[in-house]
């Protein structure tokens, strides 16, 4: 269950930085308010999974998903440049996440 809502929560945390980013500086209020409750709930789903796993492992887990699918939607969208080497890095760090949940 804890792994669930962590990963539910690294999902969360991309939803927050890409509406941060089409925010403009909290100067449109939808994408402002989507900021604020996705990150919310990105941060209790974070806190719920602590309970259970270690800190280091959630946050990196956390991380490593959040930013995974904000870069890939940001070239998906075309707001940032396709590159093989960066599908290559994200792999790396997909490859890392799923290295640190076999080894738990």
């Amino acid at each position: 269950m804890s792994w669930s809502v962590l990963v539910l929560s690294g999902v969360l945390e991309a939803v927050w930085a890409t509406a941060l980013d089409r925010s403009q500086g909290f100067t449109r209020p939808w994408p402002s308010a989507v900021f604020a409750v996705a990150l919310a709930a990105s941060m209790a789903g974070l806190a719920l999974a602590m309970r259970e796993l270690p800190v280091g492992t959630s946050y990196a887990v956390w991380v490593g998903i959040g930013a995974v699918l904000t870069v890939a939607y940001a070239m998906l969208t075309g707001a940032e440049p396709f590159s093989a080497l960066k599908v290559l890095f994200l792999a790396g760090i997909v490859g890392c996440v799923v290295g640190l949940k076999l080894v738990h």
